[in-house]
């Protein structure tokens, strides 16, 4: 006696047991590639390329003007000038440093770079952070008014204040010296606004706890609203500390002794030595004048990133 296997019944089918034909509902989908079935990597779409290529560009529009700056720096002066372009300099000449060093008193223009740039970012980082302090957490009357005027000027183009400003420093008797160079450039809304804008978000209960405590605006600020808006500080330092470091309209006008100018303003020594446009020393010059600020940003872009993310993230 044989025996038989029954045949499969209409439900069997439809739930697609193995050793059935499977129906309708159980095929895949049309369309999808096997590829795609079996977990493989997904084909780039247009926009995806697209926006790749833009990224490219936009990386190449920056980084090759700083390269050539680089590379002509250390270019003999006749390959400079060759076309078409050589992109590596045949043979290092280090002597464009030599001649930008010695062709004008840079020792000086750096000294006096260093202690503006220093001296009025740190003197203005603090008055922005006691006015940001007093706007978020101090109230007196016409606070919003003041702030209203104060991020107002930000609209307005910063030279307007460059003769009233002039004529204030010149009856002072500050011209060609260190505290015409600084102090009328403390007081930065820009700065104000980004520290105050950080400071909305401290946590009111920190600083009441603070104040509960026994503890003083001042202590407030120091030990409860600084440590929170750390990432913040050093962003808006950065910033300053660039804008003070590349600074050329402001020690053009109140400067008119070499000792008392600053390194942006010693490029212009560079031209005018022998006659002629020595690009060579003027390029080496200019990487003189640079590099401080590019391994500035360099060093600390994680932690400015970090700062501008966290503001945007608690915002």
């Amino acid at each position: 006696m044989t025996l038989t296997a029954p045949k499969p019944t209409a439900s069997a089918k439809s739930t697609g047991t193995p050793g059935t034909e499977p129906t309708a509902d159980d095929r895949p989908p049309r369309g999808r590639s096997s590829r795609r079935r079996a977990g493989g990597p997904r084909r780039p779409l247009p926009a995806t390329i697209a926006l790749q290529v833009l990224v490219a560009f936009t990386f190449a529009v920056f980084a090759v003007p700083i390269y050539w700056l680089f590379s002509s720096a250390l270019k003999p002066e006749n390959e400079i000038y060759t076309f078409p372009l050589t992109w590596l300099p045949s043979e290092l000449a280090w002597e464009n440093f030599a001649e930008a060093w010695t062709s004008a008193p840079f020792g000086a223009f750096l000294k006096n770079s260093i202690i503006t740039t220093v001296a009025g970012t740190a003197l203005e980082i603090g008055v922005a952070l006691l006015s940001a302090y007093a706007f978020a957490f101090v109230y007196f009357r016409g606070k919003m008014l003041v702030f209203a005027v104060m991020v107002g000027s930000l609209m307005l183009p910063g030279h307007i204040t460059l003769l009233v400003n002039y004529i204030t420093v010149s009856n002072l008797g500050w011209l060609n010296t260190y505290q015409g160079l600084i102090l009328p450039g403390i007081g930065s809304a820009f700065a104000m606004f980004l520290l105050y804008q950080q400071m909305r978000q401290v946590p009111s209960e920190l600083t009441d706890a603070a104040m509960v405590d026994g503890a003083g605006h001042f202590r407030r600020m120091v030990t409860v609203v600084i440590p929170i808006c750390r990432p913040m500080i050093l962003t808006a330092t950065l910033i300053v500390l660039i804008a003070k470091w590349n600074d050329f309209v402001w020690p053009l006008i109140v400067t008119s002794t070499a000792d008392m100018r600053t390194l942006p303003i010693g490029l212009m020594f560079l031209r005018s030595q022998e006659g002629y446009d020595s690009w060579g020393p003027v390029m080496a010059g200019t990487v003189i004048v640079a590099l401080p600020m590019l391994a500035v940003f360099f060093l600390a872009q994680r932690r400015i990133i970090g700062g501008l993310t966290a503001g945007a993230l608690k915002g």
